[in-house]
């Protein structure tokens, strides 16, 4: 059973979890469930440690990072086992999420340094704005992406200077869980703290008066949650939550050209991305043409277990949102056309086919809502002043598109969405140097760049008058 990393010590905790393996809906493995006594230990260790790492120079915590980034490259086969293990997903994906994005964000942060800032220096006065950290950081990991989402929360908070105690979702902890195994040899004690466990757990870590700042990335309803669980305390937040991203094909787009990645930004890792095409609005004159293409497309991929050399596309990763997905499948027969998919069975595993529904509009919940899984409903538009205004019409602003032949077109329709990010002819184009804020209820504050660094840290003026 892997082991909970708290104050440089691997600890098994004194009750425990299982795993449960998507492919099959079957356990397969356990780890410890943490309890509030280990909250508290992680957060004592993380607190004894941050005087230390805070006072540490930027270039040797830079080279931690570095070091964690060639721990994960050292060990990526067993990593992407345990990663395909419990979330079903192709060895691509996995490794893709363990090499590319995470080895990526953490190196990002550490090539990146908090300089102060000179605001004035004149006869009378200097006056210098400084970055400093806050202290403790509880970064709370979802389901979807543990690892990458794991490290892009790691990476800015250590690189300016705080401790960490990081809870892994109770659906996907065994990769992190290694991750902490494997980095408590470079790690200095107590900086990063890694803990397995439900809700308790969280609940718990969260509110924690010990705690300056929680960074949460999941859905909508559990941000509202931990906003009223930080206020006590006015501890900072950072919320990256749900999505319903629009993607708008122009009249003018090429529907062979840009189908392909329309169909791979709507389907990675099986739909359940935040940040992933959710709703697809395409004009009158290609609505026909796109409904067929990328039913073909879906059509003719494999949908199975990651183990499986052949499969595509992985499971849903656990029960619950196996059945939610279910549901928005069944609900959309009713309220529009099912093109491809939709024949969802009872198991083993929690597979979902590529699912693309057409004539379905607003006021349908394949379409208000977020499935999060491989569904993807076609919308029809004839005005393109229109489609802005029902893509802009969403409460959630996390991502959006525009597709269309004519680039400088297609970027001003894209201006005028309200999402945090904005593609044009790509989507959910993930950059560590590229700031990826939220607006609305999916959340807000930012992640990626610079940008990312700085909610990790509290501002300081220091105003030095001069001798006369």
């Amino acid at each position: 059973m892997h082991k909970m990393l708290i104050g440089g010590a691997l600890e098994r905790g004194s009750r425990t979890l299982d795993v449960i393996d998507p492919s099959t809906g079957e356990a397969f493995d356990k780890v410890p469930d943490a309890t509030t006594v280990d909250v508290d230990k992680a957060v004592a260790a993380a607190t004894a440690a941050f005087p230390a790492w805070r006072d540490s120079s930027a270039d040797a915590r830079a080279g931690v990072l570095e070091a964690m980034a060639g721990v994960i490259e050292g060990n990526l086969d067993e990593l992407a086992d345990l990663l395909i293990a419990e979330t079903g997903r192709p060895r691509d994906l996995a490794m893709f999420e363990l090499a590319h994005l995470a080895v990526g964000y953490l190196r990002y942060y550490a090539s990146l340094r908090l300089e102060p800032e000179l605001l004035v220096d004149d006869d009378t006065r200097r006056v210098e704005l400084h970055r400093k950290p806050l202290g403790v950081v509880a970064a709370i990991i979802p389901w979807n992406a543990p690892v990458f989402i794991t490290c892009n929360k790691l990476a800015p908070a250590l690189a300016a200077g705080n401790t960490v105690v990081v809870k892994t979702a109770p659906t996907t902890p065994l990769t992190t869980l290694r991750l902490g195994e494997l980095i408590a040899e470079v790690v200095p004690h107590g900086v990063v703290n890694i803990l397995s466990g439900g809700n308790e757990a969280g609940a718990h870590l969260v509110s924690h008066r010990d705690v300056a700042k929680v960074t949460f990335t999941g859905s909508t309803e559990t941000g509202r949650k931990i906003m009223e669980a930080c206020a006590p305390t006015l501890k900072r937040v950072t919320l990256e939550l749900g999505g319903n991203d629009a993607a708008i094909v122009m009249p003018d787009a090429d529907v062979a050209t840009v189908a392909p990645g329309i169909f791979g930004f709507s389907f990675f890792n099986s739909g359940q991305v935040c940040a992933v095409i959710k709703r697809l609005y395409v004009h009158d004159s290609l609505y026909d043409e796109m409904c067929e293409t990328l039913g073909a497309m879906a059509a003719g991929c494999k949908v199975g277990s990651g183990r499986h050399g052949d499969a595509q596309f992985g499971p849903i990763q656990n029960k619950a949102q196996f059945e939610k997905v279910r549901g928005y499948i069944e609900q959309a027969r009713k309220d529009g056309k099912v093109v491809v998919g939709g024949d969802v069975t009872d198991g083993p595993g929690y597979f979902v086919p590529l699912t693309i529904i057409r004539d379905v509009t607003e006021g349908h919940a394949i379409v208000d809502e977020e499935p999060f899984g491989p569904v993807l409903p076609v919308i029809r538009y004839s005005d393109v002043d229109d489609v802005v205004a029902r893509a802009n019409a969403s409460p959630f602003a996390l991502g959006g598109s525009v597709w269309g032949s004519d680039v400088e077109r297609a970027s001003a329709v894209a201006a005028r969405l309200e999402s945090g990010s904005v593609w044009v002819n790509q989507h959910c184009a993930l950059d560590p140097a590229v700031p990826f804020p939220a607006n609305k209820q999916s959340g807000f504050g930012v992640e990626g760049g610079v940008e990312g660094l700085y909610p990790y840290t509290a501002l300081q003026t220091v105003n030095i008058a001069k001798p006369q």
